[in-house]
């Protein structure tokens, strides 16, 4: 898919509801991440960082980078522009917003919401090594393609939702991250 294609249909397309059926059944904290999209000239790949394994959440998983919400923040794009700076030196200055997705609430306590962004190709990035042990590309078509979704029930705490995964060469990517990526695609179809 080329940006153009991409532009096109996130900006006409409906979004429906969300893949990501989970609630948390306490008061959340507010979050939001950066789904970076990078146009080689051939096709778009998605940017995802790999968090430190030291980290109190999510530690060694696939996600977008992004945080919670802090006093100082302004918005919710503002913290996804922060974040973004802190983990892997992405300037803002060199993000260019298209929209966002629905807000996930996810098991540590957060509602996240992904703000989507074209980012510059070939940028060097800066990793955080106290947050980020890798910073990595995946093409945007992996996640288009259906047969790379898997989703399991799961129950916890006596309440039933899927897990959704979408594997892709020795990553493991699931849980928040995958719901959006599965979301992006459904809303792309």
């Amino acid at each position: 898919m080329t940006r153009d294609e991409f532009l096109t249909k996130f900006n006409l397309n409906t979004r429906s509801a969300s893949v990501h059926q989970y609630r948390h059944h306490s008061p959340l904290k507010k979050a939001a991440v950066l789904i970076p999209l990078i146009d080689d000239g051939t096709q778009l790949h998605v940017l995802l960082t790999r968090r430190a394994i030291h980290l109190r959440h999510h530690a060694g998983q696939v996600s977008f980078p992004g945080g919670k919400v802090e006093e100082t923040d302004k918005n919710l794009i503002y913290t996804a522009f922060r974040e973004t700076h802190e983990e892997i030196g992405l300037s803002p200055t060199f993000i260019n917003i298209i929209g966002n997705l629905h807000s996930y609430q996810v098991i540590s306590g957060f509602e996240v919401t992904p703000i989507i962004a074209f980012v510059p190709n070939n940028y060097e990035y800066k990793q955080d090594d106290n947050e980020v042990s890798e910073i990595f590309q995946v093409p945007l078509q992996h996640f288009l393609d259906p047969k790379n979704h898997v989703s399991f029930n799961v129950k916890r705490k006596g309440f039933s939702h899927k897990v959704h995964f979408m594997p892709y060469k020795h990553y493991n990517i699931w849980g928040a991250t995958a719901s959006m990526l599965k979301d992006l695609a459904v809303h792309l179809k």
